[in-house]
């Protein structure tokens, strides 16, 4: 080990935590060449590809080493939250129409493609510029791409280095969620715990939100596959070993480095064009149900959890530049980050954390606090504990969503299967999760959600 392996949870999420080879995988990750102050892992922490899902590791710029298992297959998962104008307790009778008009808007399910229908050239075009296409195409205002991380595009990106089957997988499959744990939910405001943040996020009790979770489809899955084959015959180039051939890595001003990371950051591109257009869908789909008088949905904010940016933090009592890898974690910059709207500014970035189907999710916020423990990260949901095929064995899906149903909560879904996988007992309880989060100070809560309708692949 290079550098120590410090695990953020509580004794309780422990006990979950160490059933799988998570806290192993994390071990592995800070033997990582470059990496540095720590391997660090999240309260919804479990086992993943390569890094553990929840993890973050900062690696040096620019002879440090870039690693595909720490971002992920599915680059730029991510989440974006809708604040509407209504009020649930006039609006409950409306929900099961909303639900249902949302899934006949949104496609959803295992490779569904969608009604845009891309030539080569334009999806160089999305792979380039991001949300900024979708906004260009009329999905979507320029005023939004302020409320997105990296203002919904990444600069280094080059089409070049995502291959003809990538791009192949990407065509048809803007403005689609697929299938997993992505979803699109309707939910409310439970409860605030920082009326002074919630205020200036726009959000009150009561108040109608709707979640937008997914990422790059099968392009950015496509990408990583790509890419891990030609890391795993150079490395030996290098003379970089691990632990673990699923940590695959080479140093990120190799050649091979720079290609995997101008094409990673050409799939996160796709992705924030992928959920600006899913909010267009949506967006027409509360239109159809509330009409004029259902008001806009005004973009709070839009933030990733499976991505590498080059940031600068403080190390030792040094800045400096560094490539974070946050897989299955969320960025939570503090106040005062100049790439946030003026009015987040003096309250921090929010951080959105979305809870399993049937539970609740949260708004928090960044602090400063987060800079100096984690990179500016926190965590991105609830955690597995269990896997899809495990969930399969003990959730019964039909009486799910029927036991849903009765709690007020509405559920649309391609397959039963999907519906199981992702049943609240495949998680950790989000609200210890998040209550972890809160008492380190790297986040605020500020919003409780509670799910009136969700929409799944």
């Amino acid at each position: 080990m290079r550098v120590p392996a410090q695990i953020l949870a509580s004794e309780g999420l422990l006990d979950a935590i160490i059933k799988d080879r998570s806290l192993n995988q994390l071990v592995n990750v800070a033997t990582l060449p470059g990496i540095k102050k720590a391997s660090m892992v999240m309260p919804d922490v479990h086992e993943g590809y390569g890094f553990p899902i929840g993890g973050v590791a900062a690696m040096d710029y620019p002879e440090g080493v870039i690693s595909p298992g720490g971002i992920g297959y599915d680059i730029n998962c991510g989440v974006q939250l809708l604040a509407s104008q209504l009020q649930i307790k006039d609006n409950r009778d409306a929900v099961e129409a909303l639900s249902k008009e949302l899934h006949a808007h949104v496609p959803a399910g295992m490779g569904k493609g969608g009604t845009i229908k891309l030539t080569t050239e334009q999806l160089d075009e999305v792979l380039a510029e991001g949300a900024n296409w979708a906004v260009n195409h009329g999905y979507g205002t320029r005023e939004s791409l302020s409320y997105m991380e990296s203002h919904g595009k990444l600069n280094d990106a080059d089409p070049a280095f995502v291959s003809t089957m990538a791009k192949n997988r990407g065509l048809d499959q803007l403005g689609t969620i697929g299938s997993g744990n992505h979803f699109v939910e309707v939910d409310f405001v439970e409860k605030t715990y920082n009326n002074t943040i919630a205020k200036t996020y726009g959000l009150q009790k009561g108040q109608i939100v709707l979640l937008i979770h997914t990422g790059s489809r099968g392009l950015g899955h496509q990408v990583a596959t790509d890419h891990i084959r030609k890391m795993m015959m150079a490395m030996s180039h290098y003379g970089i070993n691990v632990p673990d051939r699923e940590l695959t890595c080479v140093p990120f001003n190799s050649k091979e480095g720079q290609e995997y990371f101008k094409a990673m950051c050409a799939a996160a591109n796709f992705a924030w064009c992928n959920r600006q257009i899913i909010s267009w869908e949506v967006k027409n789909a509360w239109e159809n149900i509330f009409g004029k008088e259902g008001g806009d949905l005004r973009l709070l904010y839009d933030v990733a959890h499976n991505i590498a940016k080059i940031e600068m933090h403080t190390i030792e009592g040094t800045s400096r530049k560094v490539i974070v890898h946050r897989k299955g974690a969320t960025r939570a910059f503090g106040p005062g980050f100049k790439e946030l709207p003026p009015e987040y500014k003096g309250v921090g970035q929010p951080v959105i954390i979305p809870g399993s189907m049937g539970t609740c999710s949260y708004v928090l916020a960044g602090t400063s606090k987060s800079h100096e423990m984690t990179f500016g990260s926190c965590c991105h949901g609830a955690g597995r504990r269990l896997s899809r095929s495990a969930a399969k064995r003990q959730a019964n899906a039909p009486v799910l969503k029927e036991k849903l149903r009765e709690q007020g909560i509405f559920v649309e879904a391609g397959s039963f299967r999907g519906i199981a996988e992702e049943a609240p007992i495949a998680y950790k309880d989000v609200g210890s999760v998040v209550d972890v989060v809160s008492a380190s100070g790297i986040a605020k809560k500020v919003a409780k959600l509670k799910p009136v309708a969700v929409i799944k692949g």
